[in-house]
């Protein structure tokens, strides 16, 4: 069957829908990094997001939790609906920017660019509003909370039935490590299952100076440390991708004393399902058998994450279509698997969905440090290419039907 073009003929270009928003976009994504708010926190930034969109009109608008915000935009034909996600939360990090909109709130900042996705999709909504009569189906704008905290935001909504009857869902993130301008798409595993555990070992502490009538726990932890390592190493197969990283060590109150315990804390990552159930049986085994011979004792509790973000491969070639008609081929690149975790995935196990990357670092400004920094920051002219990514693939979606009805 042809299809039928019904991108609205009085504005004839992409480039003019994304304009009407231009000053907009900054504006939100300063006053959002101004103000962040941490996971499960974000009840100013959800009022804020709601207030911002009753001005747009022409939205259905409700509060699945006191923390997110939910926005229906029904088109004048019946057609599939589409769900678009952005994240609101912030990380417990200190910010070291010296630019005039830093962070006002001690010990918290967006070091992760979830000030700038909530900007984008508020921007898309506002166009799409005035577009509403061109459209078949509908738009469901998700602004979640608690993306960077398990079990997260999106398993809470996607159990309060944000995503019934939605047909596909698409969500963005902007990603410093690859330069403005560029967008990686690809279908099937992106981001690992971030799992975390917590591993307690007991000994007998007393005085430093006399080692050989306690147990040091330091001296076994360390060991401990080392020999995890191994799974990755020697006991996975090379070529599936895990990562094992111990990533706190507490111990000790004083130089002269041995301490009664100690307390490792670290994250597993993976992508098969089987690699989840295998890795902590390894590593129990581990601290187990140091444990064991030295005397001590352990106490081992792993907790597992979100599930891998997969593509799936029907909506990520739509998508794919879409950016390479607006950005060209040369700009649409194929995406890297990344070990970072992502509660998106939430979403994709009730959906068909797919997450892309939208590149926001510039090494000409000096906008180079990685996600989860003191000095993170993005190129705020990634902003417009994420708006511009969003209206084109929603205009693709429900604006193109057959002649005789979808």
């Amino acid at each position: 069957m042809r299809r039928q073009s019904l991108v609205p003929t009085e504005l004839s270009t992409l480039d003019e829908l994304v304009k009407q928003v231009e000053t907009d976009v900054v504006t939100w994504r300063r006053y959002l990094h101004q103000n962040p708010e941490l996971s499960f926190e974000e009840e100013s930034t959800a009022q804020f997001v709601y207030d911002t969109l009753v001005s747009f009109g022409g939205l259905e608008l409700s509060r699945p939790t006191r923390t997110s915000v939910l926005a229906r935009l029904c088109g004048a034909f019946p057609g599939p609906v589409l769900a678009l996600r952005a994240d609101m939360d912030a990380l417990p990090i200190a910010e070291e920017n010296d630019f005039d909109f830093v962070s006002r709130a001690p010990g918290s900042m967006h070091a992760c660019g979830h000030d700038g996705h909530t900007a984008m999709l508020l921007a898309a909504a506002k166009v799409l509003t005035g577009l509403k009569e061109q459209l078949h189906g509908e738009v469901r704008f998700i602004f979640q909370h608690a993306e960077e905290l398990f079990p997260g935001g999106a398993q809470e909504l996607v159990d309060l039935g944000v995503m019934n009857d939605v047909d596909s869902v698409v969500g963005i993130h902007l990603w410093s490590p690859i330069e403005t301008g560029t967008i990686a798409v690809r279908s099937g595993p992106l981001m690992a299952g971030p799992d975390t555990f917590f591993i307690t070992i007991r000994g007998r502490g007393g005085h430093a100076a006399e080692p050989h009538v306690n147990v040091d726990p330091v001296v076994i932890a360390a060991q401990v440390v080392t020999n995890l390592q191994h799974i990755a190493s020697r006991n996975v197969n090379p070529l599936d991708p895990l990562v094992l990283s111990i990533t706190q060590f507490h111990a000790g109150t004083a130089h002269n004393i041995i301490p009664e315990t100690v307390e490792l804390n670290g994250t597993v990552r993976s992508f098969k399902p089987e690699l989840r159930t295998e890795v902590p049986r390894l590593m129990q085994r581990i601290v187990r058998g140091v444990t064991d011979a030295h005397g001590a004792t352990y106490e081992f509790r792993y907790q597992q994450g979100y599930r891998p973000v997969v593509n799936d491969e029907g909506v990520t070639q739509r998508v794919r279509s879409a950016l390479v008609e607006i950005f060209g081929d040369e700009r649409v690149v194929e995406g890297d698997p990344d070990m970072g975790g992502e509660d998106f995935s939430a979403y994709q196990s009730v959906t068909p969905g797919t997450f892309f990357y939208v590149g926001a670092g510039n090494q000409n400004k000096g906008i180079t440090y990685p996600h989860h920094h003191p000095k993170f920051t993005i190129d705020e002219d990634s902003l417009m290419i994420g708006v511009k990514s969003f209206l084109g693939i929603v205009l693709k979606e429900l604006t193109e039907v057959e002649r005789n009805g979808r």
